[in-house]
């Protein structure tokens, strides 16, 4: 009798510890990738192409980059089209809208792409003042539109935000820019989901639109997964879609999920 309690003991902490251990789901099979200003989401085209071939289901924010409230408020209505956990991609400017519009439940890692990773009372404009690029050195290099509406110039578009790819495709992308209100670079965030949330950050060695210094310092500070891409320039996402594939399809399958019940 004894060994019969024994057993039906043995059995019944078995079956509490059956019950108490979290079910582990699939790592995150949606992807949304977010384009910075001046530019549109047809530059993540080889990255999606890669991703897709992996398996995972990518979305890509086109947003008016009209003000900062409209392109987050544009993310979250794309995160909330997608159908369970996601990992939300930024580049440059991108990086802001994805640290604002990365608190959204549907949100369980980030990854940055030589971008901006802003805490909350600050803007990326004035980070940038702190630590300035090429670009920011670079007098006459931002034109600005009598309604406030910024573009870079097409003549020097080609050698300072993509000087590592073919002439012709900087030069089509210097002709195509989405004009960008000025006030996107310069208003304060809100929230900053990398506090509670994990994330990966690109540093684009040869960036002259953000100071690779400033991007590690905000990798730094966030905790980031940290990867130098040595050479790379601001169009990291297009010179190095393989490399910046592969960041984001390791962070994606590192992430585990509890499974809901």
């Amino acid at each position: 009798m004894k060994h019969l309690n024994a057993g039906l003991a043995f059995a019944a902490t078995l079956s509490l510890f059956a019950t108490v251990a979290p079910a582990r789901a699939e790592p995150p099979k949606n992807i949304v990738l977010v384009h910075g200003a001046w530019v549109d989401a047809s530059g993540w085209k080889p990255v999606y192409e890669i991703l897709v071939k992996e398996g995972f289901r990518v979305s890509m924010l086109q947003e008016p980059e009209t003000s900062f409230g409209d392109d987050v408020t544009a993310a979250k209505r794309l995160l909330d089209l997608q159908n369970g956990p996601t990992l939300l991609v930024g580049h440059s400017y991108g990086g802001s809208i994805i640290t604002e519009a990365g608190v959204h439940p549907n949100v369980v890692g980030l990854v940055y792409v030589a971008a901006h990773a802003p805490d909350v009372g600050e803007d990326e404009a004035a980070l940038g003042k702190k630590t300035p690029s090429v670009l920011g050195k670079t007098e006459g290099a931002i034109k600005v539109t009598p309604d406030k509406f910024t573009y870079l110039d097409p003549v020097q578009f080609p050698k300072l935000f993509a000087p590592d790819l073919p002439r012709e495709q900087a030069e089509f992308e210097s002709r195509s820019q989405v004009l960008a209100a000025t006030q996107v670079f310069s208003t304060p965030l809100t929230a900053a989901a990398w506090k509670t949330k994990p994330s990966w950050g690109i540093v684009a060695g040869n960036d002259q639109i953000i100071n690779p210094d400033l991007e590690r310092w905000y990798y730094e500070r966030a905790k980031s997964h940290t990867t130098v891409i040595p050479g790379a320039s601001h169009s990291v996402y297009e010179s190095h879609p393989k490399e910046v594939a592969e960041i984001i399809t390791r962070a994606a399958r590192s992430i585990d999920q509890p499974a809901t019940r």
